[in-house]
C-alpha cells in the first residue's frame, strides 16, 4: 500500500513543480529555505523526489511562493468539476517521519484535477497513537474536521478535545494541533483545509 501511495505520489511529481516555482521566480534554494524556514538540505531533497513533504511543509513553501496548495497537486485535463465516486480518493501524502516512527496521517485528496481551487479536502485516516511534538503543526489558515468513525483526541493549543463519530471542530491553524487515535478501529474523517496565500 505504501509503495502504491509512493508511486502515485511520484506521478504528481511535486518535487519537480517545486523547484520549477523557484526556478521562475528566479529564487535559490538558501532564499527558498529562509523563506519558509525549512533547512536547505530538506528542500534538495524534496526538489529530487526523495522525501514526501507533509502538508504542512508544502503550506510553508506554497506561502513563500504566494500560490495556492492545489498549484502541487494539479495533473493533466482539469476539469471545472470534480466528482470523486465512493473509493475513489487519490492517496497523496504521508507526514515523514524518522526511521522507527508510525507515520501518523494518511490523506486521500477529494479534489485532485480541480485548478485554482481555494480549499483542499481530504479524507484523513490517523494511525498515531500518542501525542508529540513530531505530529504538532501550525500554518497559516483554517480548517474543518468531521470525525466519520472511530475516536479521536484533538490537541489544539492548550484544548483537549475527545472526539466521536458526527462530531466536528472547525479552527483556525496557526494554533499548534494534533489528532491522536484513542479507538481500536482506525479513525477515519473528512477534513477541508484553507491556506491564505496572499
Amino acid at each position: 500500500m505504501m509503495e502504491n501511495a509512493r508511486e502515485e505520489i511520484k506521478e504528481l511529481q511535486i518535487g519537480s513543480k517545486i523547484r520549477k516555482l523557484r526556478q521562475q521566480k528566479r529564487m535559490t534554494l538558501q532564499a527558498l529555505a529562509d523563506a519558509t524556514g525549512l533547512s536547505k538540505p530538506l528542500l534538495s531533497q524534496i526538489e529530487n523526489e526523495q522525501v514526501i513533504p507533509p502538508l504542512a511543509t508544502l503550506l510553508r513553501i506554497d506561502k513563500a511562493f504566494k500560490v495556492g496548495l492545489h498549484t502541487f497537486f494539479e495533473e493533466e485535463g482539469t476539469s471545472k468539476c470534480i466528482f470523486v465516486p465512493a473509493g475513489e480518493s487519490r492517496q497523496i501524502s504521508r507526514r515523514s517521519l524518522p526511521s522507527g516512527m508510525t507515520h501518523p496521517y494518511i490523506y486521500h485528496s477529494l479534489a485532485l484535477g480541480k485548478k485554482n481551487r481555494n480549499i483542499e479536502p481530504y479524507i484523513i485516516e490517523f494511525e498515531n497513537r500518542e501525542l508529540t511534538d513530531d505530529i504538532l503543526v501550525s500554518h497559516e489558515g483554517e480548517e474543518f474536521f468531521f470525525l466519520l468513525e472511530g475516536e479521536v483526541v484533538f490537541h489544539y493549543g492548550d484544548q483537549i478535545i475527545r472526539m466521536r463519530p458526527g462530531d466536528s471542530v472547525y479552527y483556525d491553524s496557526t494554533e499548534p494541533h494534533a489528532f491522536v487515535a484513542v479507538s481500536q478501529q482506525r479513525p477515519r474523517g473528512v477534513a477541508v483545509i484553507y491556506a491564505d496565500t496572499h
